[in-house]
């Protein structure tokens, strides 16, 4: 991990804001999803990108039932 020498409070209500620099080199606009993980002692923050449910290609896409499937992966399901 590398350290940005960047030190942020954290709110009333437990929230941090992202300084613009990291959010532009990071590609992360208003109102992008974040995904959270935890490592250990650590909170990682990444920009989020619907992946298929099943190959996790992030082309093709389909929504249905709450559930991403790429276009490929449905033609096999149909085909079985």
């Amino acid at each position: 991990m590398k350290a940005t020498g960047i030190v942020r409070k954290l709110d009333n209500l437990g929230r941090i804001s992202i300084p613009i620099e990291l959010r532009r080199r990071m590609g992360i606009n208003l109102k992008d999803d974040l995904e959270i993980y935890v490592d250990t002692d650590n909170i990682i923050l990444k920009k989020y990108e619907p992946v298929c449910l099943f190959c996790e290609t992030t082309e093709n896409l389909k929504y249905t039932d709450n559930r991403i499937v790429c276009t490929d992966c449905i033609k096999k399901l149909v085909e079985k």
